[in-house]
């Protein structure tokens, strides 16, 4: 065959998906900061449910005080695992209030039913009742000027199946970013409020009254973890409403793009519950979702968020 003989080249048709959604392909995927180093665990066995987030604690009974050993290693394990989870401890509300209570100051929030005491946030959810921060992933009151450190969820009644909960790593989120969108949001901020949260669960008529006591905020959209370094995407769908020097459609744009990393599997874990089981979760470092799977059963859980700092 000549080299006039060639067959031609081949031509694709012109072919795009659309912009600023996810990527396909391999993703990085790493749990503690560059530099730090593995130690074990010598007061607990730490069981990992996923490659960067979640971890079953064994061995430890969480209705007894921690010593400072202990409170150090589980500590340490947040940190490292950013959700820990405690099967059959069935504590009481007491109880519950004084694990969180080691790592800082109670919260309470008045938009959100109460249990035995303020701090105690109870979601008794049965058929026909309001289920809010269902099927939405979203990091806790974000609205406030100092969100949330973190929280200690225990469920006491379980549906016979579904209700489980996912969270995401959201240090992985923002390592996996492609570059030119770090370069937009490294120093960018964001605009935060309480209303588009809650408009979904209750009428304008409630909400009025806590406008004053909850206004809008800024955050950074990329957040540093106060203890690891670690940088983290810091908007969700719940809460963030607009980046702050943005037109709307450049801003809504760029969030839309923000809010689908929380959906990559590869960043999750899926915890399925069982009555007495407790999570407790880095709200600093992580976005979750109440699986609403369980029509026509009731699941109830308690609640107890530890207050924490001022995003950086």
């Amino acid at each position: 065959m000549t080299a006039t003989d060639a067959a031609p080249a081949a031509v694709l048709r012109a072919a795009r998906i659309p912009q600023d959604g996810l990527h396909e392909g391999p993703r990085t995927l790493h749990r503690l900061p560059e530099g730090s180093e593995e130690r074990p665990y010598e007061l607990f066995e730490l069981v990992p449910r996923a490659r960067t987030i979640g971890a079953e604690i064994r061995g430890v009974d969480l209705s007894h005080p921690l010593t400072p050993a202990l409170f150090e290693e589980l500590d340490r394990a947040l940190l490292e695992w950013k959700v820990l989870f405690f099967r059959s401890q069935h504590l009481t509300s007491d109880r519950q209030r004084a694990f969180a209570g080691n790592w800082g100051e109670l919260e309470t929030n008045p938009l959100l039913a109460a249990g035995s005491s303020e701090d105690v946030v109870r979601f008794d959810k049965g058929a026909g009742g309001v289920r809010t921060f269902e099927n939405v992933w979203h990091t806790d009151v974000t609205f406030r000027e100092r969100p949330a450190l973190g929280a200690v969820l225990q469920l006491r009644e379980v549906p016979p199946s579904g209700g489980d909960t996912m969270w995401a790593d959201m240090a992985a989120a923002y390592d996996n970013l492609p570059q030119d969108v770090k370069d937009r949001v490294d120093d960018a901020r964001a605009v935060h409020d309480f209303i588009p949260g809650f408009i979904r669960f209750y009428g304008p008529e409630r909400l009025a009254a806590f406008q004053d006591l909850f206004p809008p905020v800024e955050h950074p959209v990329v957040r540093t973890h106060p203890v690891t370094g670690r940088r983290m995407l810091f908007v969700n769908t719940s809460f963030t409403t607009r980046i702050v020097g943005m037109d709307r459609d450049e801003s809504d744009r760029l969030l839309r793009l923000l809010f689908q990393q929380a959906h990559v599997p590869e960043y999750q874990v899926r915890f399925r519950w069982q009555p007495g089981d407790i999570a407790f979760w880095d709200n600093r470092a992580t976005q979750h979702y109440a699986v609403n799977d369980y029509d026509g059963h009731r699941r109830i859980a308690e609640r107890v968020t530890i207050a924490g700092d001022r995003p950086r």
